[in-house]
């Protein structure tokens, strides 16, 4: 199965259970109600803790699933050194997904039985992250994303063993959405890639553009993949939009962004990136991006202490800066790792409890753990697009949109949560020794 198929039959609601038969990943624990048993870990176990980590390294996001490594490799690398976890080291086992959810099922589910890891990190696009997700509840494995999805943190997804460090559509469209509207005109286009993440990010932006009045003038959705977008264009100009945004990731960003110069919209509207990569601006170039805006959950450039700190690291082991899914990876390898030690246990309703309702600042400042979804509250910062002094001085930012107060998060009712008490469905027995 494709992802592109995959990734629809996600955002047209297929149920949990439908999905992993579709997959053809579902273990015989997922068939029985309720608790269902696992091995508890030998406490005598002096081996490394090992943390799994499949990622994309294939495929159209290749160059983010590559950072997304360097960022997990910095932060296994300072842990180690101050001691590891529970006095052992941390060992990162890497696979490539391919950017195929069932794929990314058997990675982890390979990584799971085979190699024995204790926690589960990485992965990117919001099927993979469900795929894994899924094994890591199965088998009773903390997990933390690091990627954007809107389901990882919504019944029947989540679990006590589901984290999510990266920010969502949801939070993405809620910070960019009100910027633009403050700025802008109220006509809006979107043009969108046909699959669970660019619906999510149109549908956030026709949310937040109703507090603005906005006026929904188009979309046109486009396949995952596409390199032409030229027959899309008439439609485009024909809607006199002042707004049209690009709800693509990627190589789709990258080919849109440089044919919408070509075409001369940029003279017409302003083009806005829900999501705004270093890496996608280094690919399509300065001309191609110039004037563009988005958000970002960082830029290596960020004045903070701790951004200053984590970039100086990741350059010294990289040799380049970071972009902000090395960000997300290094913050959520480093939030379970060092909950682990916190907890002084592997125990995942430990690992919970050391996690929830924390506050921390591991690279771009103040962040905080929600208890009800374990969804990561932060910050969205607001960059353009500038022609720098310097191969990596892409960017400049020019608005932080708060994310204090849980002001840009849906609300733990509306993701099928109780406000009033953290999460702990689906958790797992450990069978005796």
């Amino acid at each position: 199965m494709s992802e592109e198929k995959i990734q629809k039959d996600q955002g047209r609601g297929m149920d949990r259970r439908s999905f992993i038969k579709t997959t053809g990943i579902v273990t015989g624990s997922a068939l029985l109600g309720g608790f269902h048993f696992v091995r508890r870990a030998q406490a005598q176990d002096t081996g490394p803790i090992k943390l799994g980590f499949p990622i994309p390294l294939t495929g159209p996001y290749g160059t983010e699933a590559k950072d997304q490594q360097a960022g997990a490799e910095l932060a296994v690398a300072e842990i180690n050194a101050q001691g590891g976890v529970l006095g052992r080291k941390v060992e990162l086992l890497v696979r490539d997904d391919k950017l195929k959810a069932d794929e990314a099922a058997r990675r982890a589910k390979e990584l799971i039985e085979s190699e024995k890891v204790h926690l589960m990190s990485g992965v990117l696009s919001a099927s993979n992250q469900l795929a894994v997700n899924e094994q890591c509840k199965l088998h009773g494995i903390p997990y933390i994303s690091v990627s954007q999805a809107n389901e990882i943190t919504m019944r029947p997804d989540n679990s006590i063993y589901t984290y999510h460090e990266a920010l969502d559509p949801y939070q993405t469209t809620q910070a960019v959405g009100e910027y633009v509207g403050k700025k802008y005109g109220k006509k809006w286009y979107f043009l969108t890639s046909d699959y669970a993440y660019g619906w999510q990010m149109t549908d956030g932006f026709r949310r937040k553009g109703k507090e603005f009045k906005a006026v929904d003038v188009g979309e046109t959705k486009h396949p995952l993949g596409t390199s032409d977008y030229s027959s899309y264009i008439p439609r485009i100009l024909a809607a006199k939009p002042d707004v049209l945004f690009l709800d693509n990731f990627g190589k789709d960003q990258i080919n849109s962004a440089k044919q919408a110069t070509a075409f001369g919209l940029k003279k017409k509207m302003q083009i806005v990136c829900p999501v705004l990569l270093m890496s996608s601006r280094m690919g399509g170039g300065p001309e191609a991006f110039d004037g563009i805006i988005g958000g970002t959950s960082f830029y290596w450039e960020m004045k903070h202490p701790t951004a200053k700190k984590f970039v100086e690291a990741f350059q010294k082991m990289h040799g380049r800066p970071p972009i902000d899914y090395a960000g997300y990876a290094y913050s959520g390898v480093t939030e379970l790792l060092s909950a682990v030690n916190r907890a002084k246990s592997l125990d995942p309703e430990a690992i919970a409890v050391a996690i929830e309702g924390r506050t921390y600042d591991n690279y771009k400042g103040k962040q905080w753990w929600r208890p009800c979804d374990h969804q990561s509250q932060q910050d969205v910062f607001i960059i353009k697009s500038k022609k720098g002094k310097s191969e990596y001085d892409v960017f400049e930012i020019i608005s932080t949109v708060s994310g204090d107060k849980e002001r840009l998060l849906r609300t733990c009712t509306e993701v099928g949560q109780d406000p009033n008490k953290p999460i702990r469905s689906g958790l797992i027995k450990k069978e005796a020794k």
